[in-house]
């Protein structure tokens, strides 16, 4: 050590400086990566504790909120970057230092925060939850992040559209590759369609209620909310929009049950079905996979109205309870019970109308869920794929000759979709089950560009919703 360096005064320790809505933006990424959470479930209760102080506000809320799922959205994006930033393979950063240069890109790119603003909180997180050492790698890399804007750092790691569509497409708007196929097959069209439609799954959705028949109505919806914070809905008679920002939870007509939380597509879906055309009696309705029950909460409402009872089922118990809790309160008769759809207790042929919302991959709801872009596979496409075949067949059967089922899927993956209801009407894979298909497109009144039918299947792009599926089918024999 020369004299020089011996008088340099040492720069006191400084100790790092907490940052309440990024401590918990990087609480609940960790959670989504180390849990398989979602951060639609994380999120709220690290909000509620957070406001417990006073200092934490709706603003900071607000941020808080863009942070986790602007970073989950972006998250493919992000990770091309930060790849071209550092000097070994992404997979041998520790998680944990991906998250903080993750939220650090998503403020440099994909917000208004100023670029040292972004850098310097960045770090000081990095600090509090990493260690300095850490801190000074994620200060390097941000710096170099925030070199460019991020039409030229696409510029830099997409390659160009015209020599490879899906891999320019899956990295300008972080998808994984092998959904950007998918959704492109199910969609068909050219390159503006794709785009509308991945550019849809990463806009914030808006929060929608439903006002269940008899016991609420829009009005008195579009009332608790005022004129600044509460539209009618696009499409669904039911359905009122909330601005963005607004809790739902803060309104009594939600906390007693009479409205809830529900996205237009799933409202069409049970309102097509319950307009079906039928012939004979029209007393007895199932929801044979009605968990969470947000579907089988309006069924029972619209049910009610015409002095009809609806049974729903539901394999999981913790669901059970979830739909029990929906259905609490309605006016008509109605039972929640614990039970798999593939090996029902009803007999055949006990009911007039059958809904059956199979499980899927959830490639209709990246909006909202985000993250499960990341964590589905192809395989799971073949996981999902005897249980949905089965699923239709035994509704089929539950239904009387002459009445209607209705197909439904949060899914545009024609694997989940349409092939499905081919399948099992042509008997492969199992004996051909006798029933017509029903144009499904009258019966959602109203709403525009829904296909060459009978089926339909909605888009984020195009109706504002989810991508849900419906394939009406009414038994024969």
């Amino acid at each position: 050590m020369n004299d020089q360096q011996r008088r340099r005064p040492q720069k006191p320790y400084r100790r790092p400086q907490k940052d309440a809505v990024r401590i918990l933006a990087f609480e609940a990424l960790r959670a989504v990566d180390e849990r398989d959470a979602y951060a639609n479930l994380v999120l709220p209760p690290l909000l509620k504790k957070a406001r417990e102080s006073p200092d934490f506000d709706g603003r900071d809320a607000a941020l808080a909120t863009e942070l986790v799922y602007g970073t989950l959205r972006r998250q493919g994006t992000y990770d091309a970057i930060i790849a071209t930033c550092i000097d070994r393979p992404l997979r041998e950063v520790d998680p944990p230092v991906l998250d903080v240069l993750a939220l650090g890109a998503h403020q440099l790119l994909g917000t208004r925060i100023p670029t040292h603003a972004a850098v310097s909180a960045s770090v000081e997180l990095a600090r509090v939850v990493l260690g300095d050492g850490r801190a000074r790698f994620v200060n390097a890399v941000l710096r170099k992040i925030a070199q460019h804007d991020l039409d030229a750092w696409l510029e830099k790691v997409a390659p160009p559209y015209d020599e490879d569509a899906e891999e320019h497409l899956a990295v300008v708007h972080s998808h994984p590759r092998w959904i950007v196929s998918a959704l492109w097959d199910s969609l068909g069209g050219g390159r503006a369609g794709i785009e509308d439609l991945l550019e849809a799954d990463n806009e914030r959705p808006e929060v929608t209620l439903v006002a269940r028949p008899g016991r609420s109505t829009p009005d008195e919806l579009l009332d608790a909310l005022g004129e600044e914070s509460g539209l009618p809905g696009r499409w669904s008679p039911y359905a009122v929009r909330m601005a963005e920002g607004g809790e739902p939870g803060a309104l009594d007509v939600v906390r007693d049950g009479r409205a809830g939380v529900q996205d237009e597509g799933s409202q069409l879906v049970a309102i097509a079905l319950a307009h079906a055309p039928l012939d004979g009696p029209d007393g007895r309705w199932l929801d044979a996979c009605a968990g969470p029950g947000g579907k089988a909460a309006l069924l029972a409402a619209l049910a009610a109205e015409r002095g009809a009872s609806l049974l729903a089922a539901e394999k999981q118990p913790h669901r059970a309870r979830l739909v029990e809790r929906a259905l609490a309160g309605n006016p008509g008769p109605y039972q929640v019970i614990t039970a798999d759809g593939t090996r029902p207790p009803w007999r055949e042929g006990s009911f007039d109308r059958v809904l059956v919302d199979v499980p899927c991959t959830g490639l209709g709801a990246l909006r909202r869920r985000p993250e499960a872009r990341w964590r589905r596979r192809p395989a799971d496409l073949e996981g999902f794929a005897p249980l949905q075949r089965a699923l239709l067949r035994e509704a089929l059967k539950a239904v009387r000759i002459g009445g209607v089922v209705g197909y439904a899927t949060c899914s545009p993956h024609l694997a989940e979709t349409r092939v499905v209801v081919e399948d099992v009407l042509k008997g492969r894979g199992g004996p051909a089950a006798e029933a017509d298909w029903l144009d499904a497109r009258p019966l959602m009144e109203g709403v525009s560009m829904l296909g060459e039918g009978p089926d339909v299947q909605l888009w984020p792009h195009v109706h504002g919703t989810d991508a849900m599926y419906l394939a009406l089918l009414r038994r024969t024999a």
